[in-house]
């Protein structure tokens, strides 16, 4: 049993991006180590010792774009978590878990009718769960929602952090978008931290057919290996130029030109300007990267191709399991894509982050306060 500690060790947000809006100009974020209080724990409530916490594009956005958290600052960023159950209810206290990125309050309609990742009333750490988030040494949570891991073999437990977002928001996804075997799919941004998961989803899924859009060549041959069978390299082209791409490797293979069931992960307006421009005929579009710039599409079309556009936000906690399970049976491959670091390096690994755009490998951040 590991030792309960006095306090939780974390790096603060103590403040982030501030954009004058009259100048444009910018207030860089901040962040401070802190200690502060273990809160007491509810009954049902768990202390859990954090192995390892992803750093996501949610985290750049709170931090570098001034989009607002729940909790106001200071408090600590990050939603990805795997760790240890030190404390609480102590039919958790040893297991390994993971924690879910967004766990809802069960009690209300949306819940009631099976929308619960997108309750209106969720706990999120690193955004509405008070001060506490994952880059920290421990993280109070409610237990109902937790996955715990069993059997996980070499895998290291920080490394599962990812299931926490990256691997469950692609099935969540999926199941928004009535995925079924046979499907045919295209992955718009299939090379990011959660892109090259919803392609290796989509193949264990049963589509028929993955085609992965993004910029980068390495690692578009690299999605080859894990889910797509066509990829197609945007950069330096015009959106229309992907689109007669697109309709060239479908029409050389045989595909058809409807139902084709997109998924919009960059977040950026090129990529969605892509995907939209790609929905045709009965086909779906699902958004999942999240983006703060204006797109304009001309909506009557989906009247004219009875087509669907859509939204998808985190993943229910009761897909967890499955997605782990995936995850343990190498269905959805994690090894490749995921690299540890210290959390001393927070500042440097967010500023990097930032700066490259989509590293090659999501980071983990390990305490190591």
């Amino acid at each position: 049993m590991a030792e309960l500690p006095g306090k939780i060790q974390t790096w603060q947000m103590v403040q982030p991006t501030l954009r004058n809006k009259e100048t444009g100009e910018i207030t860089p974020g901040r962040f401070e180590l802190a200690s502060i209080p273990v809160p007491e724990l509810k009954p049902g409530d768990v202390l859990v010792e954090i192995a390892g916490c992803g750093v996501c594009h949610t985290d750049l956005g709170y931090f570098y774009d001034g989009v607002l958290t729940v909790s106001k600052p200071p408090l600590s960023l990050g939603h990805e978590i795997a760790g240890t159950v030190v404390a609480g209810d102590e039919n958790w206290i040893g297991k390994e878990v993971i924690i879910p990125a967004v766990m809802p309050c069960r009690r209300c309609m949306l819940c009631k009718t099976g929308r619960g990742n997108r309750c209106l009333n969720q706990l999120m750490p690193g955004n509405s769960l008070g001060l506490y988030g994952g880059f920290s040494s421990h993280i109070p949570v409610p237990s109902i929602d937790l996955c715990e891991v069993k059997n996980r073999g070499e895998i290291a437990l920080s490394h599962l952090a990812v299931v926490a977002d990256a691997a469950t928001t692609p099935y969540q996804a999926a199941k928004r978008a009535d995925l079924h075997p046979g499907d045919n799919v295209i992955v718009v941004g299939i090379t990011g931290g959660v892109g090259q998961y919803m392609g290796q989803m989509a193949k264990a899924l049963g589509a028929k057919t993955v085609i992965g859009i993004a910029r980068n060549p390495e690692k578009l041959k690299r999605a080859l290996s894990y889910g797509a069978d066509f990829v197609l390299s945007s950069a330096d082209k015009g959106v229309g130029d992907v689109v007669k791409e697109f309709r060239t490797i479908s029409r050389e293979n045989g595909l058809p030109n409807y139902g084709w069931k997109i998924f919009e992960v960059t977040g950026v307006k090129t990529g969605q300007e892509i995907a939209f421009s790609l929905l045709s005929f009965t086909g779906t579009m699902v958004v999942v990267g999240y983006g703060l710039q204006k797109v304009e599409y001309a909506i009557g079309r989906l009247m004219a191709f009875d087509a669907e556009i859509m939204g998808t936000w985190g993943c229910l906690p009761e897909y967890y399991p499955i997605v782990l399970d995936m995850v343990l049976k190498k269905k959805i491959d994690i090894e490749p894509f995921v690299e540890t670091r210290p959390m001393s390096t927070l500042v440097e690994t967010f500023e990097e982050v930032h700066k490259v755009g989509s590293p090659a490998r999501r980071i983990v951040l390990s305490p190591d306060f």
